[in-house]
């Protein structure tokens, strides 16, 4: 079998993908088992878990592929930095050491942590190649994709030079057409936006699409008039008077505050109606300049249909309305759209450039095996790591652990979900998630305050059987990766009284917007996982059942961790976050724990206060 490994890291969310035979057989994030979130190391956890799961050593592999070329990035800071000279001199002192010792010898770096984990020399290792960024997203994207012919649509902060990039393609050939090129940056836009509201950026820009339906876009003009010339087409232009980026410390420059106002809201303060407006108005700007560039893609390419990535890609609202009011017949996006998913587009351009395509999926199949392509528990590992911890569990059959999850979760109870492979990509999909009733007004607040320990205004997810998602939303498509925001049908809603529609800003959570008001968010739309028997088996048996119990064809679903903590990875991660926290009930596999029933728990006290907030 011909093994191609793909590796992205040493700027954010490193990660690993395997090919054999073009077929992707394990990918996953180094966060998940170094327990540091958006771990930018060289992912040598993962690759260790990838190289056990199946079943081969270091050796075994044809060719090593990474996910950009760090030389041209060089090229780019030093160009920049000429470019301000003499401003970004702190900036540039900063940048170079890390560069001059590491960055630039980056096909050294890589031989050395390689030959490391393979125990030999570097000169008895695979073939070491690397590709380009935008080239790795659009591969990521198209070729797990269900299409033969599509275009494809990368948008992030920025690759080599690229920050946004358009591509053909047609079975194994991906032809480039055209990019817009560092400094202007959709992406660097948007993360302004999260700096400037007090978010970490790389972090927190989900935390400013979930903030946006609590403001109005009254700063959207200003936004269009002073920071960004856009054009029809959707091609733009910043104003870098007013961004730090290229060669500061900080994304936002003082004529960025004195236009908006002030300085940049203090992490942690308090959020007001600023921040909200705020959100709300780069929210809208970023929508109507993804609806032009699809658009323009769609005049320009004569493809039916559309594959992003990037992490503009994890837009969901954006997305959906490409969905909605896009020209595209099918719009399919890559689960992992950030750079962890270079991994795996690194690896498939590989494969693709050597050997004959693979056969496609027909949609709306495609080969990701649901992003479920991470490592998975034996029921003996899992017993032996509850037995380290003395827990207190019981063992069910096979058959009865969906109807006994249903019942948890009709009860009104947290539940805790643990099974089969974990998930690649930013999403929990029922591998690693936590599981509440969408049906109660208070399960939000509990599940954010008391579980995830997190700001009350974020929003979660339904995840509901596919078969069910017209009854429930909007959507005509499938979303198995939760990558779409969809409207929740007009005869769900609940129009709030007189009284409440006076509400505004977060006091706007206090109102039930639908008969699944857990997951409708304050703008009655929901950001939407269908589940598929064929992709989630005991998943969406777990759904039946509680849909037999309930009525109720979904389940609140977010992912397993707390704030500031990767998604757990092994069983011993899962009963440590159920211990921490005041979930009720955990379900790994076949073996059940209720809390009530757990021996005392030691632990450090101060163990949050070791979590990098995001």
């Amino acid at each position: 079998m011909n093994y191609i490994l793909g590796i992205s890291a040493y700027y954010h969310d490193s990660a690993i993908a395997l090919l054999g035979d073009g077929e992707i057989l394990f990918a996953a994030q180094e966060e998940r088992f170094s327990r540091r979130k958006h771990d930018a190391a060289f992912p040598k956890l993962a690759l260790q878990r990838a190289l056990k799961e199946s079943g081969i050593s270091l050796h075994d592999l044809d060719q090593v592929v990474f996910y950009d070329k760090p030389l041209v990035k060089f090229e780019r800071l030093l160009e920049t930095y000429l470019s301000y000279a003499p401003r970004g001199l702190r900036s540039f002192l900063t940048a170079m050491p890390v560069w001059l010792k590491e960055k630039l010898y980056l096909k050294n770096t890589l031989k050395v942590a390689l030959a490391e984990i393979g125990g030999c020399k570097k000169t008895a290792l695979p073939r070491l190649r690397f590709a380009e960024h935008h080239q790795s997203h659009a591969a990521s994207a198209f070729y797990p994709s269900p299409f033969d012919d599509a275009a494809v649509l990368c948008i992030d902060g920025v690759g080599e030079w690229a920050t946004t990039s358009v591509w053909r393609g047609r079975g194994k050939e991906l032809t480039p057409l055209w990019e817009i090129d560092f400094p202007h940056s959709l992406g660097l836009l948007y993360s302004a936006f999260t700096y400037y509201t007090g978010f970490k950026v790389n972090s927190g820009e989900y935390k400013l699409m979930g903030l946006a339906p609590y403001g109005e876009p009254r700063f959207q003009k200003l936004i269009t008039d002073h920071l960004l010339d856009l054009k029809p087409d959707g091609t733009f232009r910043l104003d870098m008077r007013y961004f730090n980026y290229c060669t500061g410390l900080t994304m936002t420059s003082p004529h960025f505050d004195e236009l908006f106002g002030g300085p940049p809201r203090a992490p942690e303060s308090e959020i007001t109606q600023k921040e909200m407006d705020l959100a709300a108005s780069i929210q809208a700007v970023t929508e109507e300049v993804v609806l032009r560039l699809a658009q323009t893609v769609y005049e320009e390419s004569d493809a039916k249909n559309l594959c992003l990535a990037g992490g503009v890609a994890l837009n969901c609202v954006a997305n959906g309305r490409i969905l909605r009011e896009g020209p595209f017949d099918g719009l399919w996006i890559q689960p992992a759209a950030g750079d962890a998913g270079g991994a795996l587009g690194a690896a498939l351009i590989a494969w693709h450039e050597d050997h004959e395509a693979a056969p496609k999926s027909t949609p709306p199949a495609d080969t990701m095996r649901g992003s479920y392509l991470g490592p998975e528990y034996a029921a003996q590992e899992i017993e032996a790591q509850l037995n380290a911890f003395g827990a207190s569990y019981e063992r069910l059959d096979e058959d009865a652990v969906a109807e006994r999850g249903a019942q948890i979760l009709a009860d009104q109870h947290v539940l805790g979900w643990f099974q089969g492979r974990m998930e690649f990509g930013p999403r929990a999909l029922g591998g690693r998630s936590i599981l509440g009733d969408p049906r109660s007004e208070s399960m939000q607040s509990v599940m954010n305050l008391k579980i995830k320990y997190r700001e009350s205004f974020r929003p979660f997810a339904p995840s509901v059987l596919a078969e069910h998602a017209g009854d429930y939303f909007e959507l005509e498509s499938p979303s198995p990766y939760m990558l779409i925001v969809a409207p929740v049908v007009e005869n769900r809603r609940v129009v709030p009284d007189e009284i409440e529609k006076r509400l505004s800003g977060i006091d706007r959570l206090k109102t039930k917007r639908s008969d699944i008001p857990a997951v409708t968010h304050v703008d009655y739309s929901a950001r939407v996982q269908t589940v598929h028997a064929e992709q989630s088996p005991r998943y969406h048996a777990l759904i039946s059942a509680f849909h037999e119990h309930t009525g109720c064809p979904l389940v609140v679903n977010t992912s397993f961790n707390v704030r500031g903590e990767p998604v757990v990875e092994s069983p011993a991660d899962a009963y440590r976050c159920f211990m921490r926290t005041e979930m009720d009930y955990l379900i790994i596999d076949r073996f059940v724990l209720s809390k009530t029933q757990q021996p005392a728990f030691s632990e450090d006290p101060e163990w949050r206060d070791k979590l990098e907030l995001d």
